[in-house]
């Protein structure tokens, strides 16, 4: 089964350097062990919000937003693709990777399975 992690950050409490050099070195190594397990999918971390853009459609009519955005208390920062046996075994993963994070970071991860053809 192939699950979704998007993972979410509040801007307000990142610590100001972003992730340090352990944080990135222990972050390879669980990317590592995912990728020698056979669960790994692809993974990726999100350019900044200045740098992004927003199309809504409402009525039919189309608005595009430049960002940043004002209104966003928090973001996605990143995302992760898993093909695991469960949400149970997708959980575990993402347990670990918040773990690598630390006190300082306030981080959550959604978890949701991805809807196959078949």
């Amino acid at each position: 089964m192939r699950f979704m992690m998007l993972l979410r950050l509040d801007p307000a409490t990142l610590p100001e350097a972003g992730p340090d050099e352990k944080l990135m070195q222990e972050m390879g190594e669980l990317i590592t062990d995912m990728t020698k397990a056979g669960v790994l999918v692809d993974t990726g971390g999100l350019r900044p919000l200045d740098e992004s853009v927003r199309i809504r459609q409402t009525g039919g009519t189309q608005t595009v937003v430049d960002g940043p955005f004002a209104e966003a208390k928090e973001f996605i920062g990143g995302y992760c693709m898993l093909d695991v046996a469960d949400q149970a075994e997708a959980k575990s993963w993402a347990a670990r990777f918040l773990a690598l994070h630390g006190p300082e970071w306030d981080i959550e991860a959604e978890i949701r399975q991805v809807e196959s053809p078949e």
